[in-house]
């Protein structure tokens, strides 16, 4: 810990998960700073985030959480990846799986990416994501990614879980062993200084609490960075349409096998999540408020699931965009005060850490100055765009050709994209090598290549089987069923995802 932030006030605004990760970060990082979570009793949390990326379990690992130990207590299971179901009318396109991709990967990518290459230069090969990649086996047979002990590779992977009870352990993580302050308060305003920083929250009933450093976890209310700051807010609904949410969880088929998968499904005017927990699945349904009004998205929703009238759902609105700095004078915002991008691949939380990460390392290099914050705010600002790329490409470059008209049509005739975008998508359909373009560009470290060409290839976004032609002796010849016979072979260590993770086994044996 620098001298910088030694002894210093960090007053947390807002908790949920967001606000309370912040806090165990800090808290753990700078022992000796006074670290303070404010929040109200009577504002409740969005809670619909409920799958992560394999950022979420480095964060329990660098707190020295056990999976035994949180998992069970929020419900979680274990997510290789996200199931895409109906967003391409392409003949054996209508489902692909978008793996976290892990060590093994790299024995097969380069396969896949060859062939890919080959078939969108007009050779008719396979080259369907799901047929290279070990992720998607695991998925598809409903395994853990937790390998026998004899395995010699990890694999990577994220977590479905309830984000209510994550933030609720998490506080009381903080508060039991990291000595964070929690305060249950009515935030009225903030008062500003002479400087123009937050020198302190006013509470509804007079209350001053100050400090020296401002979190602003306080949602799409964005307390203190649009309200008191004044940052301006940059929404991306030019390039993303939805903005609403309906969300209805339905019990767990108790005699089905537990997923280890998001699915992501399709619809009229969005697509539906299918998040699996122990004690239930989490549905919810993003759409657009301007193709659908939330009663017709709710009774697609119901009958999505085939639900009837059972059970209450719940009516979201989402904003989408960021704040054009997350970092402030001497504030930084985090979680929905700091943007949005729609949970498509559950970014939210790994967002989060990396914001508040970067945070810690450039006020540990520089303290809280300019120097610091210029280009902690450009590196972060371009992260949130990288991610917006990427999720804008899922509905860009969608192959629903049944929907000739409405919101998948539109979709496709998005025009507003970003250069780095635009410059994927030429090489995609150019025939360029994607996989040294995504390197070059650097952006690998928001979506690797692999990522990209899952995208890309599980549409079918190849030329029209008649246009294809056979591969002639110029054609590298992949052997499919030696890549099929090594993949076999590697998904017999892993094991059926259990129902319950026994608090008292350790992490790498709960299997």
């Amino acid at each position: 810990m620098t001298q910088a932030a030694a002894g210093k006030a960090i007053v947390i605004l807002g908790g949920g998960t967001a606000g309370w990760m912040a806090a165990c970060l800090i808290a753990q990082r700078w022992p000796h700073a006074q670290v303070t979570l404010v929040e109200s009793p009577e504002i409740g949390i969005v809670g619909v985030g409920e799958g992560s990326t394999p950022q979420l379990k480095h964060f329990f690992d660098r707190l020295g959480i056990a999976e035994a130990e949180w998992m069970p207590a929020c419900d979680a299971t274990y997510k290789l990846g996200i199931g895409f179901h109906g967003w391409s009318d392409r003949a054996g396109h209508g489902a692909y799986f978008h793996p976290f991709p892990t060590a093994l990967d790299s024995h097969t990518a380069p396969h896949f990416f060859y062939n890919t290459r080959a078939r969108r230069t007009g050779r008719d090969v396979a080259a369907h994501p799901d047929r290279f990649l070990l992720p998607a086996r695991l998925a598809a047979a409903a395994c853990a990614p937790q390998p026998d002990a004899n395995f010699p590779f990890e694999v990577s992977y994220g977590y479905h879980f309830d984000a209510h009870k994550v933030g609720a352990f998490l506080g009381h993580h903080a508060t039991t062993k990291l000595g964070v302050v929690q305060l249950q308060r009515t935030i009225a305003t903030a008062e500003r200084d002479a400087s123009g920083d937050i020198a302190a929250l006013l509470c509804d009933d007079g209350e001053r609490i100050p400090g020296d450093v401002f979190l602003d976890a306080s949602g799409f209310r964005s307390i203190l960075f649009e309200k008191t700051l004044g940052v301006p807010f940059q929404s991306f609904a030019d390039t993303l349409f939805n903005d609403r949410a309906v969300v209805l969880p339905t019990p767990r088929d108790e005699a089905a096998p537990l997923p280890s998968q998001t699915r992501a499904t399709a619809l009229t005017a969005g697509w539906v999540w299918d998040i699996p927990l122990t004690t239930r699945t989490g549905n919810g349904y993003v759409y657009s408020s301007c193709h659908l009004s939330p009663d017709q998205a709710e009774a697609e929703l119901r009958a999505h699931l085939g639900v009837g009238d059972v059970g209450t759902a719940r009516h979201l609105t989402m904003r989408v965009g960021r704040v054009a700095k997350s970092w402030s004078h001497n504030a930084l915002a985090i979680g929905l005060a700091q943007g949005f991008i729609e949970p498509l691949e559950a970014t939210a939380l790994h967002i989060v850490m990396a914001t508040v990460e970067a945070f810690l390392d450039a006020v540990d290099a520089n303290g809280f100055t300019p120097a610091a914050s210029g280009p902690f705010n450009d590196a972060i600002a371009a992260r949130y765009d990288g991610v917006r790329d990427y999720i804008v490409a899922h509905y860009r470059l969608n192959q629903r050709g049944t929907d000739p008209t409405g919101y998948w049509a539109e979709a496709r005739a998005l025009a507003q994209l970003s250069d780095p975008l635009k410059a994927l998508m030429s090489a995609w359909f150019t025939g360029a090598d994607m996989a040294a373009l995504v390197e070059q560009m650097g952006i690998g470290r928001y979506y690797n290549a692999i990522s990209w060409h899952c995208l890309m290839a599980g549409y079918g976004t190849f030329p029209d089987e008649h246009r294809l032609a056979p591969a002639g002796p110029d054609i590298e010849r992949i052997d499919l069923h030696k890549i099929d016979d090594f993949l076999d072979r590697c998904a017999l260590n892993f094991r059926p995802h259990l129902t319950h993770l026994p608090r008292h086994l350790k992490s790498r044996d709960t299997r």
